[in-house]
């Protein structure tokens, strides 16, 4: 996905991959037409990847240099899979989870996600959870290991910032990031662990491949895991975001803290009490960003996610002065923080009248918009 580093001044490569539903647009339930839309979508052009469930479809940028690059990509990328979609019969939204959901989901038709299905049970068959994951230019494995370790207390910010997936199974959910709750039955997923070193990181990944808790390295979910295909980390925390927008924000954001993290090399982060993130996670995926999470740095308890997401910024404000994205980063948190993320967009359509039509309707334009 990245190319060679483009010097100092610019700053890493980076880009996103991002997750969608295929839905009935009658009913909104999900409708399992991955392989169609992928080779309507070839025709026209288009490469998408399917995902375990067949009521998904994935797209992944080329090599961005700047926010306003990845935004004009990402937003030809979705205008070109709902066409595709639509041709085929369905509707393609951005959402965490289908808020109309039944108790199944048919798996891929491909020896792997079938050996998937069979190994993991009803956690493989009640998928249908559509993340986003942002890519970042990295120089070796080692980098990979540290960014990984310094961005761990500020994953739930990230987490607060991208949920939408508030509705699920025609209900409010409770949850802003219902998806990240169901995502951590995974065996292998949520915040990676604290790695003193790469040879570390190896050894506890030969671990669970030989061991057979996971079938091979693709299924290392954790929410910032080193990229084996490209030199990139790959942060993986986020619900995929409701609009382009929102998007371009969370990989500004990851790429300034990636830069930040490699510019501070002596400076190692710290070990944070696994039962202090497990809580700040849960906060994060409960509240969202109309709530309040934990300071991780101070100890302190509930504080407005929306202030932890300002300290991010301003931690990371010289990366981002650097690649000229700051002004634009500020405006848009401001701009977000006042409209609403999709799981705010999510819960005002839901309270209106409760009917998960309004839900579909909500994202369907947001995911365009």
């Amino acid at each position: 996905m990245v190319g060679p580093y483009p010097g100092p001044a610019s700053g890493p490569t980076f880009g996103a991959e991002e997750e969608f539903l295929l839905v009935d647009p009658r009913t909104g339930e999900p409708a399992p037409r991955n392989t169609a839309v992928a080779t309507e979508a070839q025709r026209r052009g288009i490469e998408l990847q399917l995902e375990l469930s067949s009521c998904q479809v994935e797209t992944t940028s080329g090599v961005a240099n700047s926010s306003a690059e990845l935004h004009d990509e990402l937003t030809r990328l979705r205008r070109a899979a709902a066409r595709a979609a639509e041709a085929s019969g369905v509707q393609l939204l951005a959402c965490g989870l289908p808020p109309a959901t039944p108790h199944r989901f048919p798996v891929t038709d491909t020896p792997r996600y079938r050996r998937i299905g069979a190994e993991y049970g009803m956690v493989a068959h009640e998928q249908g959870i559509c993340g986003c994951h942002v890519h970042v230019e990295v120089p070796d494995r080692a980098a990979a290991v540290h960014v990984s370790n310094w961005l761990r207390p500020w994953l739930p910010a990230l987490l607060a910032l991208s949920a939408n997936s508030a509705v699920y199974r025609s209900a409010d959910s409770g949850y802003a990031s219902w998806r990240s709750v169901l995502w951590r039955r995974w065996p292998v997923a949520g915040p990676p662990p604290f790695f003193p070193s790469p040879d570390d990181y190896e050894s506890t990944v030969r671990m669970l491949v030989d061991s057979g808790v996971i079938l091979d390295r693709k299924m290392l979910y954790w929410d910032v895991r080193p990229s084996d295909n490209f030199p990139t980390i790959e942060v993986r925390v986020a619900d995929v975001p409701a609009t382009v927008a929102e998007t371009v924000l969370l990989s500004t954001l990851v790429r300034a803290a990636v830069m930040t993290a490699l510019q501070g090399r002596d400076d190692r982060p710290g070990r944070l009490p696994p039962a202090a993130l497990r809580a700040a996670y849960w906060k994060a995926a409960h509240d969202g960003l109309a709530g309040s999470g934990l300071d991780l740095f101070e100890g302190r308890g509930a504080v407005p996610a929306r202030s932890q997401l300002e300290a991010l910024v301003r931690r990371v404000r010289p990366a981002l002065e650097a690649l000229g994205e700051y002004d634009r980063a500020a405006t848009e948190l401001d701009r977000i923080a006042a409209q609403g993320n999709g799981a705010m967009r999510q819960l005002r359509a839901w309270r209106e009248r409760e009917n998960v039509m309004d839900v579909i309707a909500e994202a369907a334009a947001a995911t365009l918009s």
